[in-house]
């Protein structure tokens, strides 16, 4: 009997975790509203001065990206846990990390990316230009798959646990600073005319650090919670 192949495993379970994903649209919507309240909020009640638009946007962008990410952080493993759809995958022969990478993809590809689409018209609220408004993006194409890999072992060590969503916050959110900084740092580099280049390298050596580690490491944190 032939044996279905690692790649092939983690790219049928991205297939099932989006398919599964269709059927719930409402989840997938309420973290793109509360992405997009809490960004369209900020112009209204701090100032309409465009000058002070433009110098608090990266930050607003950026924490309400990592706040958003977090929504969807208690879902990732519990409906797998509860229907034991996640032990199987621990018995499977295919390496549990890299059925950890298709569901941190699946994750990104529903939270993440509808983010990094949807951020210039929220970046041009706040009177950024063409040229940081590009910069913005870049960052968040970047940042994101690391906020989503990162939130992941959160997410493996508090599974099961009453009170998991708080716990995860508590968890993830001091591995979470480096990336807003350097994240929000990008663009108002960009914006004063210093260039992003070094933040945008910060972000990217992240993220290949996340996608080489954080899979086996959230591997490992499942097979605790599961002990």
């Amino acid at each position: 009997m032939m044996t279905t192949g690692p790649l092939t495993a983690m790219f049928c379970l991205l297939r099932r975790e989006l398919i599964l994903a269709g059927r719930r649209v409402s989840d997938v919507l309420t973290t793109l509203f509360f992405f997009v309240i809490i960004v369209s909020l900020f112009p209204l009640g701090v100032s309409p001065e465009s000058e002070t638009l433009r110098t608090i946007a990266p930050g607003v962008v950026w924490v309400a990206a990592l706040l958003a990410s977090m929504l969807a952080l208690a879902r990732l493993f519990d409906e797998d846990y509860r229907d034991g759809s996640l032990e199987q995958m621990l018995l499977a022969p295919q390496p549990l990390a890299l059925l950890v990478l298709g569901k941190v993809l699946a994750h990104w590809l529903l939270t993440g990316a509808p983010l990094v689409l949807i951020s210039p018209l929220l970046g041009l609220q706040f009177g950024l230009s063409a040229a940081d408004l590009k910069v913005l993006v870049i960052a968040l194409l970047l940042g994101t798959p690391s906020l989503s890999l990162i939130g992941s072992i959160g997410a493996a060590l508090t599974l099961g646990l009453r009170g998991g969503g708080v716990l995860v916050s508590l968890l993830i959110l001091p591995l979470y600073v480096p990336v807003l900084i350097f994240g929000a740092g990008a663009v108002e580099a960009a914006a004063s005319g210093l260039g992003a280049d070094a933040h945008i390298s910060l972000l990217a050596a992240i993220l290949i650090i996340a996608f080489c580690c954080v899979p086996w490491v959230t591997a490992a944190a499942l097979r605790i919670s599961l002990d």
